[in-house]
């Protein structure tokens, strides 16, 4: 007998730890925003939103799966 593979589908969206590039705070985003996401410290922006992937404005310092 052949094993069958089962196909699961895993969405391609992910949640990420963006690091301020000012205040140094670390901030859990979405990668797919739809409205400005801005630092919950300093008010600096930390992603924009294209109509698919966020345009990310700090550094990325973990993609949570």
């Amino acid at each position: 007998m052949k094993k069958r593979k089962i196909l699961i589908p895993y969405p391609k969206s992910r949640f990420l730890l963006v690091k301020c590039p000012d205040c140094e705070n670390e901030q859990v985003i979405f990668d797919r925003v739809s409205t400005t996401v801005e630092c919950l410290m300093c008010g600096r922006i930390l992603a924009r939103p294209t109509g698919g992937k966020a345009l990310i404005e700090g550094k990325i310092l973990k993609v949570f799966d």
